[in-house]
């Protein structure tokens, strides 16, 4: 039996995210420049999903906490639990990311399996940088990437503007 999937998006002032899930998990958080119909069932998840992600832009939220599911290979999953812990207001490199893996020999490989995660903002890949500090490639454009690592840098110090 193929499990149903479920969609809505959330619109900020300076973004789209299309939000992905199954009855229980998050699937997917993608930047997208347009909507399409949103499922008529909206799963507890998906709105969950939603209220967290407004709060992340917002600059009251720094932890989500939501069940995540994404498909992918084992060794990407093992990135993505990486990922998943690099603490907010905070970068590493590709290089710190394949020493925490065992081998920095995988360095491309977890670089590949970084630009494969399927759900942005939640799974922190854009906390990953080069390792002379330049911003590398990020599937939501690198516009976005500096927004993100910008946002979470100037909540985790104090500065946030209301303008």
């Amino acid at each position: 039996m193929v499990a149903e999937y479920f969609k809505t998006f959330l619109k900020t002032a300076e973004h789209l995210l299309k939000i992905e899930s199954d009855e229980h998990a998050i699937k997917a958080i993608s930047f997208v420049k347009h909507t399409e119909d949103s499922s008529e069932f909206q799963p507890e998840i998906l709105e969950n999903a939603k209220q967290q992600l407004q709060n992340y832009f917002e600059g009251n939220l720094q932890s989500f906490n939501l069940k995540l599911d994404p498909e992918g290979t084992d060794f990407q999953k093992r990135v993505w639990d990486l990922l998943y812990k690099i603490p907010y207001g905070k970068t590493c490199t590709y290089a710190d990311m394949a020493n925490k893996l065992g081998d920095p020999k995988v360095i491309r490989a977890a670089a590949s399996a970084n630009g494969k995660n399927p759900v942005a903002i939640v799974i922190p890949c854009h906390r990953v940088i080069g390792t002379n500090g330049s911003l590398t490639g990020y599937a939501g454009g690198l516009e976005n990437k500096r927004f993100l690592l910008d946002l979470e840098n100037r909540v985790a110090n104090g500065v946030m503007s209301l303008f």
